[in-house]
Protein backbone atom coordinates (compact mmCIF):
# COMPACT_ATOMS: atom_id res chain seq x y z
CA UNK A 1 0.00 0.00 0.00
CA UNK A 2 1.64 3.60 -0.94
CA UNK A 3 1.15 6.52 1.21
CA UNK A 4 2.77 9.90 1.36
CA UNK A 5 6.60 9.82 2.16
CA UNK A 6 7.42 11.16 5.69
CA UNK A 7 7.85 14.62 4.40
CA UNK A 8 5.88 14.55 1.22
CA UNK A 9 8.59 15.91 -0.75
CA UNK A 10 10.69 14.68 -3.46
CA UNK A 11 13.91 13.89 -1.01
CA UNK A 12 11.56 11.05 1.08
CA UNK A 13 13.46 9.53 -2.24
CA UNK A 14 17.10 8.23 -0.73
CA UNK A 15 20.13 9.95 -1.79
CA UNK A 16 18.81 13.03 -2.51
CA UNK A 17 18.84 16.48 -0.85
CA UNK A 18 17.18 19.86 -2.23
CA UNK A 19 18.31 23.53 -1.42
CA UNK A 20 17.01 26.52 -2.97
CA UNK A 21 17.89 30.68 -3.31
CA UNK A 22 16.21 33.39 -4.16
CA UNK A 23 16.86 37.17 -4.80
CA UNK A 24 13.62 38.77 -3.64
CA UNK A 25 14.96 42.16 -5.49
CA UNK A 26 15.34 40.34 -8.93
CA UNK A 27 12.59 38.31 -8.08
CA UNK A 28 14.10 35.12 -9.27
CA UNK A 29 15.67 31.70 -7.65
CA UNK A 30 17.42 28.85 -8.46
CA UNK A 31 16.56 25.24 -6.96
CA UNK A 32 19.56 22.26 -7.00
CA UNK A 33 18.29 18.64 -6.57
CA UNK A 34 21.93 16.98 -4.94
CA UNK A 35 22.65 13.92 -5.32
CA UNK A 36 23.92 12.32 -2.78
CA UNK A 37 25.95 9.89 -4.88
CA UNK A 38 26.02 9.60 -8.59
CA UNK A 39 22.89 8.82 -10.23
CA UNK A 40 21.54 7.27 -13.14
CA UNK A 41 19.33 10.05 -15.48
CA UNK A 42 17.11 11.05 -18.06
CA UNK A 43 15.09 13.41 -19.43
CA UNK A 44 12.33 14.55 -21.96
CA UNK A 45 11.34 17.68 -23.51
CA UNK A 46 8.04 18.53 -24.40
CA UNK A 47 7.94 22.04 -24.66
CA UNK A 48 8.68 23.88 -28.22
CA UNK A 49 10.78 26.59 -26.46
CA UNK A 50 13.26 25.05 -24.35
CA UNK A 51 16.27 26.04 -22.68
CA UNK A 52 18.59 23.55 -21.06
CA UNK A 53 22.29 22.43 -19.89
CA UNK A 54 23.33 18.75 -20.85
CA UNK A 55 20.05 17.36 -21.86
CA UNK A 56 21.63 15.76 -24.58
CA UNK A 57 24.17 14.04 -22.66
CA UNK A 58 21.38 12.40 -20.81
CA UNK A 59 20.51 10.32 -24.07
CA UNK A 60 20.49 6.64 -23.70
CA UNK A 61 22.97 6.36 -26.19
CA UNK A 62 25.58 8.99 -24.86
CA UNK A 63 28.29 7.57 -23.12
CA UNK A 64 28.25 9.35 -19.82
CA UNK A 65 25.51 7.77 -17.49
CA UNK A 66 25.75 9.05 -13.66
CA UNK A 67 24.74 13.04 -13.02
CA UNK A 68 25.78 14.75 -10.10
CA UNK A 69 23.07 17.16 -9.29
CA UNK A 70 19.72 18.78 -11.65
CA UNK A 71 19.61 22.13 -11.78
CA UNK A 72 16.14 24.45 -12.01
CA UNK A 73 16.39 28.30 -12.74
CA UNK A 74 14.69 31.06 -13.77
CA UNK A 75 16.20 34.18 -15.57
CA UNK A 76 15.27 32.52 -18.80
CA UNK A 77 18.58 31.77 -21.10
CA UNK A 78 20.32 34.01 -18.32
CA UNK A 79 20.16 31.05 -15.69
CA UNK A 80 21.82 28.63 -17.65
CA UNK A 81 24.41 30.00 -15.69
CA UNK A 82 23.30 28.69 -12.29
CA UNK A 83 25.27 25.44 -13.91
CA UNK A 84 28.43 26.53 -13.18
CA UNK A 85 27.65 27.64 -9.72
CA UNK A 86 26.47 24.09 -8.51
CA UNK A 87 29.73 22.60 -10.91
CA UNK A 88 32.00 25.07 -8.59
CA UNK A 89 30.32 23.72 -5.52
CA UNK A 90 30.79 19.85 -6.48
CA UNK A 91 34.32 20.78 -7.89
CA UNK A 92 35.18 21.96 -4.58
CA UNK A 93 34.43 18.86 -3.00
CA UNK A 94 35.92 16.37 -5.50
CA UNK A 95 32.45 15.40 -7.33
CA UNK A 96 31.93 15.01 -10.88
CA UNK A 97 33.57 12.77 -13.26
CA UNK A 98 37.87 12.33 -13.44
CA UNK A 99 39.06 12.92 -16.52
CA UNK A 100 43.06 12.60 -16.12
CA UNK A 101 43.61 15.43 -13.00
CA UNK A 102 40.49 17.51 -13.85
CA UNK A 103 37.39 16.81 -12.15
CA UNK A 104 33.90 17.65 -14.47
CA UNK A 105 30.42 17.43 -12.02
CA UNK A 106 28.08 16.56 -14.44
CA UNK A 107 24.54 19.03 -13.67
CA UNK A 108 21.76 18.94 -16.50
CA UNK A 109 19.96 22.01 -15.98
CA UNK A 110 16.61 23.56 -17.48
CA UNK A 111 15.61 27.43 -16.92
CA UNK A 112 11.83 29.34 -16.72
CA UNK A 113 10.90 32.16 -18.33
CA UNK A 114 10.13 34.95 -15.38
CA UNK A 115 12.17 38.29 -16.77
CA UNK A 116 8.90 40.20 -17.13
CA UNK A 117 7.84 39.67 -13.63
CA UNK A 118 8.31 43.07 -12.26
CA UNK A 119 12.04 42.40 -10.82
CA UNK A 120 15.05 44.42 -11.55
CA UNK A 121 16.63 42.83 -13.94
CA UNK A 122 18.87 45.08 -15.09
CA UNK A 123 22.37 43.38 -14.01
CA UNK A 124 25.94 43.74 -15.02
CA UNK A 125 26.23 39.91 -14.91
CA UNK A 126 23.15 37.58 -14.22
CA UNK A 127 22.97 36.71 -10.20
CA UNK A 128 22.27 32.92 -11.38
CA UNK A 129 25.99 31.46 -10.75
CA UNK A 130 26.28 32.81 -7.57
CA UNK A 131 22.57 32.33 -6.26
CA UNK A 132 22.88 28.18 -7.34
CA UNK A 133 26.30 28.15 -5.62
CA UNK A 134 24.29 29.09 -2.62
CA UNK A 135 21.64 26.82 -3.22
CA UNK A 136 23.89 23.67 -3.46
CA UNK A 137 25.22 24.65 0.14
CA UNK A 138 21.93 24.57 1.62
CA UNK A 139 20.55 20.96 0.38
CA UNK A 140 18.57 19.04 2.90
CA UNK A 141 16.16 17.08 3.17
CA UNK A 142 13.79 19.37 3.90
CA UNK A 143 12.82 22.60 1.83
CA UNK A 144 10.12 25.33 1.67
CA UNK A 145 7.98 25.17 -1.31
CA UNK A 146 5.86 27.86 -3.38
CA UNK A 147 8.09 31.08 -3.40
CA UNK A 148 11.04 29.20 -3.14
CA UNK A 149 13.92 28.60 -5.37
CA UNK A 150 12.93 28.54 -9.22
CA UNK A 151 9.07 28.74 -8.20
CA UNK A 152 10.00 32.97 -6.35
CA UNK A 153 9.12 34.59 -9.63
CA UNK A 154 6.91 32.28 -11.54
CA UNK A 155 3.53 32.41 -12.71
CA UNK A 156 0.64 29.82 -13.46
CA UNK A 157 -2.00 31.01 -16.00
CA UNK A 158 -3.84 33.94 -13.76
CA UNK A 159 -2.01 32.83 -9.94
CA UNK A 160 1.08 32.98 -8.54
CA UNK A 161 2.99 29.68 -9.81
CA UNK A 162 5.61 27.90 -7.68
CA UNK A 163 7.99 25.10 -6.31
CA UNK A 164 6.20 22.27 -5.27
CA UNK A 165 7.15 18.46 -4.11
CA UNK A 166 5.26 15.45 -3.31
CA UNK A 167 6.07 11.97 -2.33
CA UNK A 168 4.76 8.09 -2.80
CA UNK A 169 6.42 5.34 -0.64
CA UNK A 170 5.80 1.94 -0.52
CA UNK A 171 6.69 0.59 3.39
CA UNK A 172 6.38 -2.89 2.19
CA UNK A 173 8.52 -3.21 -0.72
CA UNK A 174 10.85 0.25 -0.03
CA UNK A 175 10.14 1.39 -2.83
CA UNK A 176 9.96 5.29 -3.15
CA UNK A 177 8.87 7.68 -5.77
CA UNK A 178 8.81 11.89 -6.02
CA UNK A 179 8.43 14.83 -7.71
CA UNK A 180 9.68 18.57 -7.97
CA UNK A 181 8.41 21.02 -10.10
CA UNK A 182 8.71 24.77 -10.71
CA UNK A 183 5.38 25.79 -12.32
CA UNK A 184 5.45 29.07 -14.15
CA UNK A 185 2.90 27.76 -17.17
CA UNK A 186 0.50 30.01 -19.34
CA UNK A 187 -1.86 27.06 -18.69
CA UNK A 188 -4.20 27.07 -15.57
CA UNK A 189 -3.87 24.90 -13.16
CA UNK A 190 -7.22 25.23 -11.40
CA UNK A 191 -10.49 24.54 -12.91
CA UNK A 192 -11.20 27.69 -14.91
CA UNK A 193 -12.26 30.05 -12.02
CA UNK A 194 -13.28 27.55 -9.53
CA UNK A 195 -10.63 26.69 -6.85
CA UNK A 196 -10.61 22.89 -7.54
CA UNK A 197 -7.16 22.17 -8.89
CA UNK A 198 -6.98 19.78 -12.12
CA UNK A 199 -5.39 17.29 -10.00
CA UNK A 200 -7.88 17.21 -7.49
CA UNK A 201 -8.83 13.60 -7.67
CA UNK A 202 -4.93 12.85 -7.13
CA UNK A 203 -5.01 14.97 -3.86
CA UNK A 204 -3.73 13.14 -0.74
CA UNK A 205 -4.70 13.55 2.69
CA UNK A 206 -5.69 17.16 1.85
CA UNK A 207 -2.31 18.39 0.64
CA UNK A 208 -3.71 21.47 -1.37
CA UNK A 209 -6.70 22.64 0.53
CA UNK A 210 -8.47 19.25 0.57
CA UNK A 211 -11.43 20.82 -1.21
CA UNK A 212 -14.88 19.24 -2.27
CA UNK A 213 -15.69 18.03 -5.43
CA UNK A 214 -15.98 20.41 -8.35
CA UNK A 215 -20.06 21.26 -8.79
CA UNK A 216 -21.42 20.89 -11.95
CA UNK A 217 -25.16 21.64 -13.22
CA UNK A 218 -27.63 24.19 -13.35
CA UNK A 219 -28.61 26.30 -10.41
CA UNK A 220 -25.56 27.52 -9.84
CA UNK A 221 -23.55 30.75 -10.91
CA UNK A 222 -22.38 30.74 -14.40
CA UNK A 223 -18.72 31.32 -12.88
CA UNK A 224 -18.94 28.66 -10.48
CA UNK A 225 -21.03 25.82 -13.01
CA UNK A 226 -18.03 24.74 -15.34
CA UNK A 227 -15.52 22.49 -15.13
CA UNK A 228 -15.61 20.76 -18.64
CA UNK A 229 -12.93 20.37 -21.53
CA UNK A 230 -12.76 24.27 -21.98
CA UNK A 231 -9.97 25.92 -20.73
CA UNK A 232 -9.68 29.85 -20.33
CA UNK A 233 -6.91 31.79 -22.59
CA UNK A 234 -5.28 33.23 -19.75
CA UNK A 235 -4.91 36.78 -21.52
CA UNK A 236 -2.51 38.04 -19.46
CA UNK A 237 -0.23 35.66 -20.95
CA UNK A 238 -1.53 35.39 -24.39
CA UNK A 239 -0.13 39.01 -24.14
CA UNK A 240 3.28 37.70 -23.50
CA UNK A 241 3.48 34.25 -24.64
CA UNK A 242 7.21 33.52 -23.82
CA UNK A 243 6.17 33.79 -20.43
CA UNK A 244 5.52 29.69 -19.94
CA UNK A 245 7.72 26.59 -19.23
CA UNK A 246 6.99 24.37 -16.42
CA UNK A 247 10.20 22.34 -15.48
CA UNK A 248 10.43 18.94 -13.11
CA UNK A 249 12.56 16.26 -11.67
CA UNK A 250 10.79 13.21 -10.90
CA UNK A 251 13.00 10.71 -9.16
CA UNK A 252 12.63 7.08 -8.01
CA UNK A 253 15.31 4.89 -5.80
CA UNK A 254 14.67 2.35 -8.09
CA UNK A 255 17.42 0.03 -10.19
CA UNK A 256 17.76 1.89 -13.63
CA UNK A 257 19.56 2.02 -16.55
CA UNK A 258 19.22 5.30 -18.73
CA UNK A 259 16.58 3.76 -20.99
CA UNK A 260 14.29 3.00 -18.60
CA UNK A 261 14.85 6.22 -16.76
CA UNK A 262 14.15 8.16 -19.98
CA UNK A 263 10.81 5.88 -19.90
CA UNK A 264 10.02 7.27 -16.47
CA UNK A 265 10.81 10.62 -17.84
CA UNK A 266 8.44 9.94 -20.87
CA UNK A 267 5.55 9.20 -18.57
CA UNK A 268 6.01 11.47 -15.83
CA UNK A 269 4.95 14.43 -18.63
CA UNK A 270 1.41 13.00 -18.16
CA UNK A 271 1.45 14.32 -14.58
CA UNK A 272 1.62 18.12 -16.33
CA UNK A 273 -0.95 17.07 -18.65
CA UNK A 274 -3.01 15.86 -15.79
CA UNK A 275 -2.92 19.01 -13.61
CA UNK A 276 -2.37 22.24 -16.23
CA UNK A 277 -4.14 22.72 -19.20
CA UNK A 278 -3.06 23.72 -21.84
CA UNK A 279 0.61 22.39 -21.64
CA UNK A 280 3.09 21.46 -24.16
CA UNK A 281 2.63 24.30 -26.15
CA UNK A 282 4.75 25.85 -28.87
CA UNK A 283 6.31 28.73 -26.88
CA UNK A 284 6.32 26.98 -23.40
CA UNK A 285 9.90 24.41 -22.53
CA UNK A 286 7.92 22.14 -20.52
CA UNK A 287 10.79 19.51 -19.13
CA UNK A 288 10.98 16.56 -16.94
CA UNK A 289 14.46 15.11 -15.60
CA UNK A 290 14.18 11.24 -14.34
CA UNK A 291 16.92 10.84 -11.49
CA UNK A 292 17.03 6.58 -10.55
CA UNK A 293 19.46 6.69 -7.18
CA UNK A 294 19.62 2.86 -7.06
CA UNK A 295 19.15 1.47 -3.76
CA UNK A 296 15.72 -1.03 -4.61
CA UNK A 297 15.57 -3.70 -6.90
CA UNK A 298 12.63 -2.92 -8.74
CA UNK A 299 12.49 -7.23 -9.46
CA UNK A 300 11.92 -8.58 -13.37
CA UNK A 301 8.00 -7.81 -13.85
CA UNK A 302 7.85 -6.69 -16.80
CA UNK A 303 4.95 -4.19 -15.70
CA UNK A 304 6.95 -2.73 -13.04
CA UNK A 305 8.42 0.04 -15.18
CA UNK A 306 5.00 1.09 -16.13
CA UNK A 307 3.53 1.19 -12.68
CA UNK A 308 6.67 3.51 -11.78
CA UNK A 309 5.68 5.91 -14.57
CA UNK A 310 2.37 5.92 -13.53
CA UNK A 311 3.10 6.40 -9.88
CA UNK A 312 5.97 9.56 -11.17
CA UNK A 313 3.06 11.27 -13.27
CA UNK A 314 0.91 11.65 -10.06
CA UNK A 315 3.46 12.75 -7.97
CA UNK A 316 4.49 15.31 -10.42
CA UNK A 317 0.94 16.11 -11.02
CA UNK A 318 0.36 16.81 -7.03
CA UNK A 319 3.46 18.78 -7.12
CA UNK A 320 2.23 20.82 -9.49
CA UNK A 321 -0.86 21.95 -7.55
CA UNK A 322 1.04 21.70 -4.32
CA UNK A 323 3.63 24.76 -5.96
CA UNK A 324 0.56 26.51 -6.75
CA UNK A 325 -1.05 26.32 -3.17
CA UNK A 326 1.40 27.19 -1.26
CA UNK A 327 2.94 30.71 -3.23
CA UNK A 328 2.39 33.34 -1.43
CA UNK A 329 1.48 37.06 -3.97
CA UNK A 330 4.15 38.46 -5.43
CA UNK A 331 3.70 41.95 -6.65
CA UNK A 332 0.33 42.29 -9.38
CA UNK A 333 0.45 38.38 -9.53
CA UNK A 334 -2.03 36.80 -6.91
CA UNK A 335 -1.80 33.64 -5.00
CA UNK A 336 -4.04 31.13 -4.94
CA UNK A 337 -5.05 31.41 -1.03
CA UNK A 338 -5.57 35.39 -1.98
CA UNK A 339 -8.16 34.55 -4.93
CA UNK A 340 -10.15 31.65 -3.46
CA UNK A 341 -9.46 32.15 0.38
CA UNK A 342 -7.49 29.44 1.43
Amino acid sequence: MLRLGPRNLVTDVDGLLVGNAEDQRVRSGVSVVLCERPSVASVDVRGGGPGTRETDLLDPSCRVDRIDAICLSGGSAFGLSAADGVMRWLRDRGRGVSVGDAVVPIVPTAILFDLLNGGDKQWDWPPYREMAYAAADRAARDFALGNSGAGLGARAGNLKGGLGSASAVDPTSGLQVGALVAVNARGYTTMGDMAQFWAWALEQQGEFGGLPPPKHGLGLPVSHRRADLTHDPAEAARTNPRANTTIAVVATNARLDKASARRLAVMAQDGLARSIRPVHTPQDGDTVFAVATGTHDLGVDPLALGELGTLAADCLARAVARGVYHAATLGAVRSWRDVFGG
